[in-house]
């Protein structure tokens, strides 16, 4: 098992990975598996997991669901009791999701691995500090990805997606996101009537992810910090970005769906309140409230604004939804629901689908028909904006998308391997810097 993993020299090397690999682009891979599932006559769609988790187990779950010609191939974790807890939770499948043992793979490698065996495209699913540095391997090997959010902690992931994602469409691969929302009928219908101009001029939005807290796991002497931290990843911000990335991402990405952009700049509030055993919880914070400042849909109408609200504190009043207001109406969005207020009413009555089961239905589905998909950017966009509201709550200071996407935070230790690594204070706004 290789124990160390150094996304400084990663990312050095595979700048230079990616300029080779973009010049043999037209004779990806993934482009190869498409035509040959075609010429064949089959639909074998051949699935590889990164992150052998709930949700990548979900996830692959979700692709054997989409389509009965779908298989997974080849698992990969940094912990073996995953992969084998997630082989047990996939043999309802039967032997679609029977992966021999030389396709199972175990350390900080373990995505490597799973890259190097032929794949029609690879779930991402591993914590989200990792997220960049397997995404830019995969485009790099030409595969296709689905990958979940949020897909970086800090900018300079960010930065890492955003070069990959110009490499996309230039290599003819596939890219869905986990951002399901954009993927379930209700919300589609929704936005649809609100392009068209169903509620008039999108003005402001308030979105909410507010609920009670979510699991943890206990640190175990036995262990070492970063397995520790690995393992209680929901609870690192270099790990999981804070709440508001890891799970108010969904909420923060409609609002830029409704408002057709990025916010240009935010303002923020949080803390922790609850959540102060940094032992049991890390360093993150346990509510945030952002104030989002969005560019004018044109030159003479005026600026617009999100308020983004989020907190994981017990006993508090539950809200998980999107309010965008026009100046004709107002829309009312959660999973499963759809509604507009206004000069033009409206309900969605159905049916519903599952989003989950969607998006992989709609990878699939540009794969085998070779049709254009590429959601990198939309979410690398909304990830960056829960960045950049995280970063101006730590800090306490106001910022700017520009300032934000070119801030040289890396929140990754210099070198991962099992081993000591302290853990990051929590973050005191006024006292902790913005670009740092």
């Amino acid at each position: 098992m290789t124990r160390h993993l150094n996304r400084r020299d990663f990312v050095k090397s595979t700048a230079a990975t990616l300029a080779a690999a973009s010049a043999l682009g037209a004779f990806s891979t993934n482009a190869r598996a498409a035509r040959r599932i075609v010429a064949r006559g089959k639909r074998e769609i051949r699935i590889g997991i990164i992150g052998c988790g709930g949700r990548g187990t979900g996830a692959g779950g979700n692709a054997l669901e989409a389509s009965p010609d779908a298989r997974i191939v080849a698992l990969g974790d940094l912990f073996a009791e995953r992969v084998s807890r997630a082989q047990t939770s996939l043999a309802g499948f039967g032997d679609r999701a029977k992966v021999p043992a030389a396709q199972c793979f175990t350390g900080f490698d373990a995505y490597q691995g799973v890259i190097s065996v032929p794949l029609d495209y690879v779930i991402l699913a591993t914590p989200p500090g990792f997220r960049p540095i397997h995404f830019v391997a995969a485009i790099a090997a030409g595969r296709n990805a689905f990958v979940e959010k949020p897909v970086a902690v800090d900018p300079t992931g960010i930065r890492m997606m955003l070069a990959a994602a110009s490499e996309v469409d230039a290599k003819n691969l596939r890219v869905a996101a986990g951002t399901q929302r954009r993927h379930e009928w209700s919300y589609l219908e929704a936005m649809q009537r609100i392009q068209r101009g169903a509620i008039g001029s999108v003005v402001a939005a308030r979105v909410f992810w507010n609920m009670g807290s979510l699991w943890n796991v206990a640190p175990d002497p036995a262990r070492t910090d970063v397995e520790n931290q690995v393992r209680n990843w929901l609870y690192h911000t270099w790990l999981s970005g804070d709440h508001i990335v890891e799970q108010h991402v969904h909420n923060i990405d409609i609002a830029n769906w409704a408002m057709g952009s990025h916010p240009a700049r935010c303002v923020a509030v949080g803390g922790r309140q609850v959540r102060t055993d940094t032992k049991e919880f890390g360093n993150v914070f346990d509510h945030f409230a952002v104030d989002f400042e969005y560019a004018g849909a044109t030159q003479d109408k005026p600026t617009r604004f999100a308020l983004s609200m989020a907190r994981q504190q017990d006993g508090t009043a539950g809200r998980v939804e999107e309010v965008i207001y026009g100046s004709a109406g107002v829309a009312h969005l959660s999973s499963g629901s759809a509604r507009i207020t206004g000069e033009n009413p409206w309900v969605f009555k159905g049916p519903s689908n599952n989003p989950y089961v969607q998006e992989q239905i709609d990878l699939q589905r540009a794969i085998v028909d070779g049709t254009p998909l590429n959601e990198t950017n939309q979410v690398a966009e909304s990830t960056m904006s829960a960045i950049m509201g995280r970063m101006a709550a730590y800090s306490g200071a106001e910022l700017t998308w520009e300032e934000a996407l070119a801030s040289p935070m890396n929140l990754m230790p210099p070198s991962i391997q099992f081993g000591p690594l302290p853990q990051a204070p929590v973050a005191i706004p006024g006292a902790t810097p913005s670009q740092s």
